[in-house]
């Protein structure tokens, strides 16, 4: 009985996959993400993946405020290699630091190569940065993670607020570029182009400042992310103390 009511039932559902989805994109079997298939859409867990086969002890990673800072957190990092966790006080939540940071930090350390992931919203606060970055002729990679919004806040309360205008990233700094200086731009939506824009930037252009755009789904989010957001989605819906 069971088994004629299942096939009858098959015959009148529409599949559905995005539940599938969202759990590939967040699993991580034994420590390594899933392999991607040819051209497959670029998961955020696959770009960490690479972030950290770049690290060695003369590098230096930051992290904004966001996924990026999560997924920062599990990163095994070198002997000589630091971790600057960009985040301000709960109480204020301001995003955008890691670019002046990451001008602040490439300035001072000069025998670091520095690899920053930022979020497109935040780098939209601060991106007018990049032009001192150039003009001190800084060599470091920054990873812009380009999922359409504010992704840490739709993991607390979605919204049509949290979705940004998106921009030309690497039109823009291009155009911050303007023909002086090294820089040196990618757009990427797979492994495989990520794979060849890493090569490039740490081979023919390792003495210029590397801009890579990372194109991701913008529910493609860490589960600590997603964690977290439920717990501060559940205490900012507390009823206010009486007192």
């Amino acid at each position: 009985m069971m088994k004629d009511f299942l096939s009858e039932l098959t015959k009148r559902v529409t599949k559905n996959t995005a539940a599938y989805e969202n759990y590939k994109r967040i699993f991580v079997p034994d420590g390594e993400p899933a392999e991607s298939e040819a051209a497959e859409p670029l998961r955020v867990n696959v770009l960490f993946k690479h972030v950290q086969k770049l690290l060695t002890g003369d590098s230096a990673v930051i992290a904004e405020t966001g996924d990026s800072w999560f997924n920062c957190q599990k990163l095994k990092l070198p002997d000589g290699c630091g971790l600057y966790l960009v985040r301000v006080p709960d109480a204020v939540r301001s995003i955008g630091w890691s670019v002046g940071v990451l001008l602040g930090y490439a300035q001072a350390a000069k025998d670091k190569r520095v690899i920053a992931c930022i979020g497109d919203g935040s780098f939209q606060v601060t991106a007018q940065d990049v032009s001192t970055m150039l003009r001190c002729e800084q060599k470091s990679i920054i990873f812009l993670i380009n999922n359409g919004g504010y992704t840490i806040e739709v993991e607390i309360h979605d919204g049509p607020y949290n979705v940004i205008k998106n921009w030309n990233y690497t039109g823009i700094v291009d155009a911050i570029h303007n023909g002086e200086g090294k820089c040196w731009t990618a757009k990427v939506t797979c492994e495989e182009e990520l794979t060849a824009a890493i090569e490039t930037a740490t081979g023919e252009k390792q003495d210029c400042l590397c801009f890579i755009e990372v194109i991701a789904h913008k529910d493609d989010t860490s589960k600590k992310l997603l964690e977290w957001g439920s717990r501060v989605s559940a205490a900012n819906s507390r009823p206010p103390n009486p007192q």
